[in-house]
């Protein structure tokens, strides 16, 4: 009897360690970026080096059963160039075989596709008037500057406007004292980095549940926007919104922001659901622990998948990656190592 109690116990404690241990490690590490889905790569490749101050990496051809598992879609043939702006990396992807849906034209900032991401500028007169010069698609009216009124954001300078292809891009710039240090070290340069990205969301505690709870990023803070200077900012008329900072467990790298419109309300979702060859599904990579162990809290938390497992692409730079959604559909690729 001591025997199988001594037995019982033991095979008790390493499955406590194997809890323990897949709650630790089934973490995010950091958003090591994010990537979106181009009509045209060569093109794309040309406005982000020319209008935003990116540098072209790499690029490759990706054409294997693996990655249509990755993402849902048969019979992919996919080029995939890595572009960085300071120490922040984006990707531009264009599904040459599979091709999916444009960005729709009438697509607001509270629609629950919208995703954005906010470039720091050191010059924000200097840098608009630069991007302006380019085939672009203005959202907000002029670059609009926070009120004091608003204490956590005060003085910051931003402006949103549309890519050739329709995805929304934010000009940022920082005062003293706001923001990541980093972005008052300019050395010349007008195009610094990425901030963050900000995705529009139906419920703040829904979408902190599966991004805190779940994936393992961290609330950094929060702010009440409206006003103004919001309307401008957004082209949406009475806006009020409600937008919740997060951050990955390391100091460094981009962050992640939810836009919940509390005014007006009622964003459209994708019609049908997004797919990963669609323009308008940009996806957030980020870098965790142990994809597998996260995978099986995922699904227990009941997350939609888009893998249907973990796979190993040919070619890429991580070891392992799974493709999940957020609550609001938007697409969330887990890399390995």
């Amino acid at each position: 009897m001591k025997i199988r109690i001594d037995t019982l116990m033991l095979w008790l404690l390493a499955l406590a360690l194997t809890l323990v241990t897949g709650s630790v490690f089934a973490q995010a590490r950091e958003i090591r970026g994010f990537a979106l889905t181009v009509s045209n790569l060569d093109q794309a490749v040309a406005f982000y080096e020319q209008a935003l101050g990116f540098r072209k990496v790499d690029e490759r051809t990706i054409s294997d059963r693996s990655h249509d598992d990755l993402t849902g879609v048969f019979g992919t043939r996919v080029r995939s160039a890595r572009l960085q702006l300071g120490s922040e990396l984006i990707e531009l992807d264009e599904y040459v075989a599979a091709p999916g849906q444009p960005v729709p034209a009438d697509g607001r900032s509270n629609d629950l596709w919208f995703q954005h991401f906010a470039v720091v500028v050191s010059d924000m007169d200097q840098a608009w008037a630069h991007v302006s010069t380019f085939p672009i698609r203005s959202i907000s009216s002029a670059p609009q500057t926070i009120p004091e009124s608003n204490a956590a954001a005060a003085g910051i300078r931003a402006v949103k406007f549309k890519d050739p292809d329709g995805h929304p891009v934010e000009l940022l710039w920082f005062p003293a004292g706001k923001g990541d240090p980093r972005w008052q070290q300019a050395d010349g340069r007008l195009f610094l980095g990425v901030d963050h990205s900000a995705i529009a969301v139906g419920s703040t505690e829904r979408s902190t549940a599966f991004w805190r709870d779940l994936i393992g990023l961290r609330v950094a803070g929060g702010s009440l926007n409206t006003g103004p200077t919001q309307e401008q900012l957004d082209n949406t008329f009475g806006a009020v919104v409600r937008i919740t900072g997060l951050r990955p467990q390391r100091q460094r790298g981009p962050g992640l922001e939810f836009l919940q419109y509390v005014t007006p309300s009622g964003g459209r979702a994708a019609a049908g659901g997004t797919r990963p060859n669609d323009v308008v599904a940009t996806r957030t990579v980020i870098e965790v622990d142990d994809v597998d162990a996260l995978a099986g809290k995922l699904q227990a938390g009941g997350v939609s998948f888009i893998s249907p497992r973990s796979v190993s692409v040919p070619g890429m730079p991580w070891s392992k990656g799974l493709m999940v959604r957020d609550p609001d559909g938007h697409a969330v690729l887990l890399v390995q190592p």
